[in-house]
């Protein structure tokens, strides 16, 4: 076997080249969903463990149980406060396992976390839970929302009060396993099996308009399609920039700006478009690739600027599943393309 790469990177001098550095240390961190909140930041990670699972590319090793909300007074904060638990996967009645990325929303007073898990059929679900603190304890609804699957979770609410969630993941994700509308569930269980081939339209994010009270769709999901820059959908084969997870959604100078992750080529990657549904015409790149296995981020604006909130696992001295979340700001140039950020300084 070929050796692992990993294992000739020198953390300590990676660490010293690094942007920035962990948020919280004293446990591990991932998938941060960033909120400003009465004038202060709030981030809804996902709780990383080492819970003992073997690694594959389903993510059986990503065994999160919890939720942990971190909270900054503003991004000048060298460190974040955690909370504590918010919601535990036992509070679920519908959930059986993996509390992935999760997001968070407010309206009219309450704040609602949307989080993924697999139901008792291993199936993934996108669930809601409530409470009257940006901290919670957030309080489960007894079903996951209505016609939801996959995973990532993220809320985008528009200058028309309207809610939008954007989501959707590739292989462990389950995305692939809906293309006719149902869950495929033949074996093998492969997250490749189901994949458009390479010279077929990518695999979409979906988008559904949230109900007033955000507990339910009020729509069908529908594809939010990427665009090449001759106007032609981004195919399945382009996986340095096709869409593998990690929605996020941000406006800037009334354009939306929808972000991912290209996942096993590690980009953080965006595309521009002219309303919350797209379609969405490739831009470039948000975020070169950092150490671990995965990216997944937010972008926040506090006051006139912005930040990206991300993760990387050099505090895991590269433990692909144990992640650390961070900040760094994020710049929109004059022509509103947003400026590449290399996670560390060269050598």
């Amino acid at each position: 076997m070929p050796e692992d790469p990993i294992n000739h990177i020198d953390f300590d001098d990676l660490n010293k080249r690094a942007i920035s550095s962990p948020l919280v240390t004293h446990i591990y961190t991932a998938d941060p969903s960033a909120h400003v909140f009465d004038g202060k930041i709030y981030i809804y990670p996902s709780h990383d463990i080492d819970a003992g699972d073997a690694f594959d590319d389903l993510g059986s090793h990503f065994a999160m149980e919890d939720y942990h909300v971190l909270s900054m007074d503003s991004p000048e904060a060298t460190t974040a406060t955690d909370h504590g638990v918010a919601l535990h996967v036992n509070d679920v009645p519908w959930a059986a396992k993996q509390l992935w990325a999760p997001d968070a929303a407010e309206k009219d007073g309450k704040y609602y976390l949307f989080f993924p898990a697999k139901d008792h059929t291993g199936i993934f679900r996108i669930g809601v839970a409530l409470s009257d603190s940006p901290i919670g304890p957030f309080i489960p609804q007894p079903q996951p929302i209505q016609k939801s699957f996959s995973i990532d979770p993220a809320v985008f609410r528009d200058d028309d009060g309207k809610y939008y969630m954007y989501f959707g993941g590739t292989w462990g994700g389950q995305l692939q396993r809906w293309r006719t509308g149902v869950f495929n569930p033949e074996q093998p269980e492969s997250p490749f099996a189901f994949l458009p081939a390479d010279h077929e339209p990518a695999l979409c994010a979906k988008v559904a308009r949230l109900t007033d009270d955000l507990l339910e769709f009020e729509e069908e999901a529908r594809d939010l399609v990427i665009l090449d820059e001759m106007g032609n959908a981004l195919l399945q084969g382009d996986n340095t920039r096709r869409f593998f997870e990690a929605s996020w959604m941000h406006k800037y100078k009334g354009t939306y700006y929808f972000s991912w992750s290209t996942g096993d080529t590690h980009y953080l990657s965006y595309a521009t478009g002219d309303n919350p549904y797209g379609p969405f015409t490739y831009k470039g790149r948000i975020l070169e690739p950092v150490v671990g296995w995965t990216s997944h981020h937010s972008i926040c604006a506090y006051g006139d600027k912005w930040y990206l909130f991300y993760h990387d696992s050099s505090l895991s001295k590269g433990v692909t599943h144990l992640r650390s979340v961070k900040i760094t700001p994020l710049q929109h140039d004059e022509y509103g393309f947003i400026k590449t950020i290399e996670p560390y300084r060269p050598v």
